[in-house]
């Protein structure tokens, strides 16, 4: 592991200074997903803007030291040996800004760490509307950026304008819609540019009905999905022409259970921690749902969450 104490003096002094918030040594991860589960980061920082973001990363690709980005860690699954590096949270980046166009065309900008939920409530309270769909997302803008998410027959691919990033050597630069290669679930990114903001392209709208939207996805999430325990959200990826859920009703494996970690009965396609699982546990669900659907269907599920870190 990469300890406090195997750091020298002017690196820890060089992080330090680029960072203001907490700079933490030997962290459970499992603190910092909404899975619950996952071992010890080597280190996690907290930059509070753009600046202190920029000077980090650039602080760790001099020294080589491997570092991963995390919002709200709702599409993450830690493994129990935990990360060999620097987790960086983006949860200090979180403004958002309202940039008004032409004939009703309405921009929200919003950084990377931002929840979701806080641009969808932007849109709500100011009448904007394109972005209903979002309603009930979990997760940050950079990780719904990053991972297409999307809902009801749309995806953030159809709202982004811009997306603003951070190369490996600490530099920032945009890129416009028509430059990114978004597809199911994905925007493909080379390894060295982390999402530092996303501006997304909407329109005026009528409060009341933009609020009657939301509030009928909310109310569909809540009756299809098991809220009340700590998940990932959607493990697999859904195949073409049907969903992950219904296939793994179909296969029977709703409520397998492997230690505290079990298939929902409410959605087939979530696993939820019942309070103490590992992400043993989790994978090994994991593992047997794709063995038995390709088993009995011929289908190969792809994960939808992210996966990192090494086992013990």
């Amino acid at each position: 592991m990469i300890e406090q104490a195997m750091f020298d003096d002017a690196f820890l002094e060089k992080l330090r200074a680029a960072v203001s918030g907490a700079v933490l040594f030997d962290e459970p991860l499992s603190r910092y997903t909404s899975f619950g589960v996952g071992g010890k980061a080597d280190a996690i920082i907290f930059p509070k803007n753009s600046e202190e973001l920029s000077r980090a990363i650039a602080c760790l690709g001099e020294e080589a030291v491997p570092f991963m980005p995390v919002g709200k860690g709702t599409n993450l699954i830690v493994r129990d040996g935990g990360y060999r590096g620097v987790v960086i949270s983006l949860s200090g980046l979180h403004d958002l800004r309202i940039e008004e166009g032409v004939d009703g065309a309405v921009c929200i900008h919003a950084e990377a760490g931002a929840p979701l939920a806080y641009v969808v409530d932007l849109s709500l309270r100011e009448g904007i509307a394109g972005m209903e769909f979002c309603a009930g997302i979990p997760g940050s803008v950079g990780g719904a950026v990053r991972m297409n998410a999307g809902a009801y027959g749309r995806e953030i691919k159809d709202v982004v304008e811009k997306v603003a990033f951070i190369t490996g050597k600490g530099e920032i630069l945009e890129q416009d819609r028509g430059s990114l290669d978004f597809t199911y679930r994905r925007l493909a990114l080379p390894p060295d540019l982390l999402i530092l903001a996303a501006a997304f392209s909407l329109t005026r709208g009528d409060r009341e009905e933009i609020r009657k939207k939301v509030e009928k996805i909310l109310a569909l999430r809540k009756e299809k999905h098991p809220l009340m325990y700590r998940n990932a959200g959607s493990i697999f990826k859904n195949p073409p022409g049907i969903s992950a859920g219904r296939i793994i009703d179909e296969t029977g494996l709703k409520g397998l259970q492997t230690g505290d970690a079990r298939i929902s009965e409410m959605h087939g396609n979530f696993i939820v921690n019942l309070g103490r699982a590992k992400a043993v546990d989790v994978l090994a669900l994991i593992d047997t749902v794709k063995k038995r659907v390709f088993e009995e269907r011929g289908i190969v599920l792809e994960t939808e969450v992210c996966i990192i870190g090494e086992d013990r």
